[in-house]
């Protein structure tokens, strides 16, 4: 269960529910990821969730914003991917085709962020730390371990996100069905860009977050008694693992993972 004190350039170092029930989902998460929490104010009547393993940041959980209710933003998980500079990611991401959603800003003394959206369409948040690195376990149930990217268009996609974080976009083979693209962040795989057969018509390109769990039958069993909504269920992935895809209850999607018994990256 490594603690992690720094999070490496281009690294996924944060995740963020965004819902419009946070009561709800400090009850429903702690329970199938055995996080405890704590609610930091944040403004008049506004707390800032953050979930906690063994005394380590894990995730954290707000409110959507009255801006975002209005405009039928859904509950959603968002994340977070570490950056030496902000402002330096931010305007590079509008150089590469890419929209600056939020600008530049500092989150009181923790760290600066931004909010961009890709090229074709998926929005991710970009985190330069000060005196919060972000997630601080890993390995653990309930850690963030991989992020998919469902898009239709892998190429343009993985060329924005290699040339605005360094990332290597690892490519499968040619089978546009199986062709599932590996994100690969220095010397860590971190993630993937499926086959775009594999993204849903209508639905806005969007990154789709994984949790490790020790069991992963037992984990979508629980989620789905308390309200979940299971779209995969737990389904063996060869000499990868175990993987479920589910919503919570209020609607944000994320997945859960148990690695094979030799251990594998998700896929």
């Amino acid at each position: 269960m490594p603690n992690i004190e720094k999070h490496a350039h281009g690294d996924f170092c944060w995740i963020e529910l965004a819902t419009n029930n946070q009561t709800a989902a400090i009850d429903f998460y702690p329970k199938i990821f055995g996080w405890t929490f704590k609610d930091y104010p944040i403004g008049p009547g506004q707390v800032y969730t953050v979930f906690q393993l063994q005394g380590r940041d894990a995730a954290a959980a707000m409110t959507l914003r009255p801006e975002e209710l209005s405009h039928g933003v859904p509950p959603h998980w968002n994340l977070y991917v570490s950056v030496e500079s902000a402002d330096a990611s931010a305007a590079r991401a509008a150089e590469l085709g890419g929209t600056v959603l939020a600008p530049p800003f500092d989150v009181f003394d923790s760290g600066r962020m931004a909010v961009v959206q890709d090229p074709t369409g998926a929005a991710i948040s970009i985190w330069q730390a000060i005196h919060h690195p972000g997630t601080g376990i890993s390995a653990s149930h309930g850690t963030l371990c991989w992020a998919d990217l469902s898009t239709l268009d892998q190429a343009r996609a993985g060329q924005f996100y290699s040339d605005l974080f360094g990332w290597q976009i690892m490519k499968e083979d040619e089978d546009p069905a199986h062709n599932y693209w590996h994100i690969k962040n220095g010397e860590e795989f971190i993630g993937g860009i499926p086959p775009s057969a594999h993204h849903k018509p209508g639905v806005p390109a969007h990154w789709l977050a994984y949790f490790t769990v020790s069991d992963c039958d037992a984990t979508a069993a629980a989620a789905k008694s308390l309200g979940a909504t299971l779209y995969m269920p737990p389904t063996d992935f060869e000499d990868v693992g175990r993987i479920s895809i589910l919503a919570d209850p209020q609607g944000a999607a994320f997945a859960i993972f148990k690695a094979a018994a030799r251990g594998a990256s998700a896929a």
